[in-house]
């Protein structure tokens, strides 16, 4: 296990699980919304070559399935994938939580953005957008690490069983 994306809908704990694996195995972890996004919500300029710099190392932890313009060279050359796959009644009020807390505290997230009330109306906030992609993303994941036989697949239905899995023999390094 020496490159591992961290992978899951918005919300389930992503960066928390990408940061105690990398701290466990002594890998560097990178948080792909911090590469990715700069001032206005847009795209940080020079964003595609960072990570394809990054991914092209012998070790890393993403906490992203990956943004489109890089998905295919994190997914090549990946060598594990754990999957929080746990069920809309666990991440969607984690979601709505973390985005009333960061409207509330107007606190910059990545980019020196802030999340706004007004946001809310739109269906790409964060949380609308988890409500109605929940099913496609899990179909979507499903089928990419099924067609990937080079890929070691960890998959969790529960924070528990990711606790498990974390907390057992080898930290996390086997099954």
């Amino acid at each position: 296990m020496r490159r591992v994306l961290v992978v899951a809908m918005s919300g389930a704990g992503k960066t928390t699980a990408a940061r105690r694996i990398a701290a466990q195995h002594a890998l560097p972890f990178h948080e792909m919304d911090v590469l990715a996004i700069g001032p206005g919500w847009s795209t940080r300029s020079g964003f595609v070559p960072e990570v394809e710099r990054i991914v092209a190392t012998d070790a890393w932890v993403f906490d992203s399935w990956g943004y489109p313009e890089v998905r295919e060279q994190l997914w090549a050359r990946a060598d594990t994938v754990v999957w929080l796959d746990y069920p809309r009644r666990v991440v969607l009020p984690r979601l709505l939580r973390r985005s009333l807390r960061r409207s509330w505290s107007r606190a910059p997230v990545f980019g020196g953005n802030r999340e706004r009330w007004r946001d809310w109306l739109s269906t790409g906030h964060p949380f609308w957008h988890a409500v109605t992609t929940f099913d496609e993303r899990r179909h979507l994941l499903a089928r990419r690490t099924a067609v990937r036989p080079h890929l070691r697949t960890h998959r969790f239905r529960s924070p528990g069983e990711l606790e498990e899995w974390l907390s057992g023999p080898g930290s996390g390094s086997d099954g």
